[in-house]
């Protein structure tokens, strides 16, 4: 597992979100990106995660393709990123940065209504 201080993720999670690109950064909208360490009792059940299974990042909320007319005085949604199972995969820091980043736009892709295929498909034309 990859050691960093709370200020290096810190700055890995907002290189992340520096890197979103312009024409969905300004879309951002009633969301907060954060991260800690695991994901939480909560956030587990939530997600029906079995005790062996891990998560990198979590979008929870509203997408901005359910938001009807009536979307107002709500808290706002939250992506939370999840630092040790992105570290005890990455074999250095260089892949850690690479691993938050890649997980940041994973659930900025959530939270503008993409599912997990969509986001997929979409990494893998970047990548063909």
């Amino acid at each position: 597992m990859i050691e960093v201080t709370d200020a290096e993720f810190e700055a890995m999670v907002a290189t992340g979100i520096d890197a979103i690109p312009e024409r969905f950064a300004v879309k951002l909208d009633n969301v907060a990106i954060t991260w800690q360490d695991t994901p939480d009792w909560w956030q587990r059940a939530k997600m029906r995660l079995p005790p062996w299974q891990s998560l990198f990042g979590l979008y929870e909320g509203i997408p901005k393709t359910r938001r009807g007319s009536n979307y107002s005085l709500v808290l706002p949604d939250k992506i939370t990123i999840f630092r040790q199972p992105l570290a005890y995969v990455a074999r250095n820091s260089d892949q850690l940065a690479a691993l938050v980043k890649k997980t940041v736009w994973h659930e900025v892709g959530h939270h503008f209504g993409l599912s997990d295929a969509e986001i997929h498909a979409l990494e893998d034309k970047q990548t063909a």
